[in-house]
């Protein structure tokens, strides 16, 4: 019950328009802008455009969760929604980089496949009350992503292979840290069922 309160004070119009909450429907809008920009890149044009999209967007969930601290602004809404628009934002970056040979299509499978999972598993354990915060490794996990997005579109002159090979490695380094933090998450929702029904 009192998570259900919280959740309907979070919908009200002052927590669906306060600027943190703005800064992640920023970031969701800026998706179908990639994935267009992105598109183009697949006849040949530079990936430089969608390296400034995808960053300052990625940058808006820098700014957004100092905001919602700062200003006493964290809310339920914000814990679902926040993860879900960097999970968006980067899910449409990796697919659409796959037909123009930046990454493979198997190892984004992998990104994604983890992913689903764990918005899965948040979705079940809101709905009974649970709400899991991105750990300290699914953040180190997420900042991975980012950078190895951002490696693989830049585009430098004589330096394409370099970048191509460092994006790759970050994106690796985010699947081991995300498959670990991946157990963590596992272990709250396990607890917290074990925890219930001790008490029931």
């Amino acid at each position: 019950m009192e998570a259900m309160s919280e959740v309907r004070r979070d919908l009200s119009r002052q927590h669906l328009t306060g600027l943190p909450n703005l800064l992640t429907y920023l970031r969701i809008a800026a998706i179908p802008v990639l994935i267009i920009v992105l598109a183009q890149s697949a006849i040949g044009e530079s990936t430089n455009l969608a390296f400034v999209v995808f960053g300052l967007a990625s940058l808006t969930d820098y700014f957004d969760g100092i905001l919602a601290r700062r200003n006493n602004m964290v809310t339920v809404l914000g814990k679902l929604l926040d993860p879900l628009a960097d999970k968006l934002l980067n899910s449409a970056a990796l697919i659409m980089m796959i037909p123009i040979g930046k990454v493979e299509a198997w190892l984004v499978f992998m990104i994604l496949g983890r992913e689903m999972t764990i918005t899965g598993l948040r979705s079940i354990a809101a709905s009974h009350g649970l709400i899991l915060d991105a750990s300290r490794m699914g953040k180190n996990k997420m900042i991975s992503q980012i950078c190895g997005i951002l490696f693989l579109l830049l585009t430098i002159p004589g330096l394409e292979r370099f970048l191509d090979m460092l994006g790759t490695g970050f994106l690796w380094v985010s699947i081991l840290l995300g498959f670990w933090s991946a157990r963590d998450y596992f272990a709250q929702v396990y607890r917290h069922a074990r925890n219930e029904a001790g008490g029931s």
